[in-house]
């Protein structure tokens, strides 16, 4: 079993200023992120798969062809946001970030 902190109030407030458009609600942490065509929103979330496993750590994902929206929260701390999700949503917007570097 993975090890994870519930963070404070405070500590949560200074991770998310870290995440731009990331939102917390409900025990989640919220992200929609756009893209040119299907295509690109398909091969962002096959880039992420190994993020994913490595991690075991797995969002909820909902595509919409130029958009997908990721929804985080840690199952084994009874659905609440964690450390780990922080972590994962760092991954998903370094990642995400490079992709719009790219010619």
């Amino acid at each position: 079993m993975k090890e994870y902190k519930i963070l404070s109030p405070v500590e949560a407030r200074a991770e998310l200023r870290k995440l731009p458009g990331w939102i917390s609600s409900d025990d989640l942490l919220i992200k929609v992120f756009n893209f040119k065509d299907f295509t690109e929103t398909m091969a962002f979330i096959n880039d992420l798969v190994p993020t994913f496993e490595a991690s075991n750590h797995h969002p909820g994902i909902h595509i919409f062809y130029n958009r997908i929206s990721f929804d985080l929260t840690s199952h084994e701390a009874d659905n609440r946001v964690t450390d780990l999700d922080y972590k994962l949503a760092q991954e998903i917007e370094y990642k995400y970030q490079q992709l719009k570097r790219e010619p």
